[in-house]
């Protein structure tokens, strides 16, 4: 089995976070440990005022914004809250 990524979550993604309903927070732990942390990839990648970064849903109008280090395998939750503007 290949090594999991390593989550590092950034102060700014701290304060979305905390905004989130405890029902969000418990999704954002799931999709974190068992979709980011094994396969960071899995999202969708973005271009724009976020390119290299990538997002993951986590419902119709929440999502998370991270970006990647392959070679350290380390993945920086860089937003957590509705869409990128908001």
């Amino acid at each position: 089995m290949t090594r999991q990524f390593e989550i590092r979550i950034t102060r700014r993604a701290e304060k979305d976070i905390r905004k989130l309903s405890p029902k969000l927070k418990n999704k954002l732990y799931d999709v974190l440990t068992e979709v980011i942390a094994l396969n960071p990839l899995e999202g969708k990648k973005l271009l724009g005022d976020f390119e290299g970064s990538y997002s993951y849903r986590l419902n119709i109008k929440d999502r998370i914004i991270y970006s990647i280090d392959l070679h350290k395998r380390i993945v920086y939750i860089e937003r957590a809250k509705t869409h990128y503007g908001d």
